[in-house]
C-alpha cells in the first residue's frame, strides 16, 4: 500500500549510481542461496555497472522508474519493447528486502503496467530465475511460464530462466 511518503518517478541517467547502489544491496540477499559469489560479483557488474546502467538507458532504449520514500530510492524497475507488436520485457523490478511485502512490487508492476498500456502493449513478457521466489509474486499478478530458457551471459555463466508473460490490463 503507497502512503504518502512513497512516489515512483520515471528514472534517468542521473538515477545511476542509485540503481547500481541498490543492486547491490539487494542482489546477494536475492541471489545468495542461488549463485556462486563469483557469478553474482559478474551479473552487478555485467548489468549493473555505471557503463552498463548508461548503455541499457540511452542505446537499449530501456524505460526505468524509481520508487522513493521520503525522497530516499527503495527500488526500481525497468522495462523495453520487444521487436514483436505489442510485446514488452520487464527486465528489471527490485524493492530493498526491508521494504518488501508492503506491496511496492505491485505499485511497481501496475505502474508499468499502465505506462506500457498507454503505448499499446498487449502482453509483458519476463525472466525469472528458476530458484528465485519471486516467481510466486509474478503468478499472483497474473503471470504465467511460457518455457525455461538457460541464457549464456558470458565467463561460463548462464541464467537458468523461466521465462513468463502476462496479459497487459487494458
Amino acid at each position: 500500500m503507497m502512503d504518502n511518503t512513497l512516489s515512483i518517478r520515471p528514472g534517468d541517467l542521473e538515477d545511476i549510481n542509485s540503481i547500481g547502489f541498490l543492486a547491490q544491496q539487494i542482489w546477494p540477499i536475492t541471489y545468495g542461496d542461488i549463485l556462486s559469489a563469483e557469478q553474482l560479483r559478474y551479473m552487478l557488474n555485467l548489468f549493473y555497472s555505471p557503463a552498463s546502467l548508461r548503455k541499457q538507458m540511452v542505446e537499449d532504449h530501456h524505460q526505468f522508474a524509481i520508487v522513493e520514500q521520503e525522497e530516499e530510492p527503495i527500488g526500481f524497475a525497468s522495462w523495453s519493447a520487444t521487436d514483436k507488436l505489442g510485446v514488452y520485457k520487464l527486465h528489471k523490478l527490485y524493492v530493498l528486502t526491508g521494504q518488501q511485502g508492503k506491496g511496492l512490487g505491485r505499485t511497481l508492476l501496475q505502474y508499468v503496467f499502465e505506462t506500457i498500456g498507454s503505448k499499446g502493449a498487449k502482453t509483458l513478457q519476463l525472466n525469472v530465475n528458476r530458484h528465485n521466489k519471486a516467481r510466486q509474486f509474478y503468478e499472483r499478478m497474473g503471470f504465467a511460464v511460457v518455457k525455461e530458457e538457460d541464457v549464456p551471459i558470458g565467463n561460463n555463466y548462464f541464467m537458468n530462466d523461466y521465462v513468463m508473460e502476462a496479459a497487459v490490463p487494458q
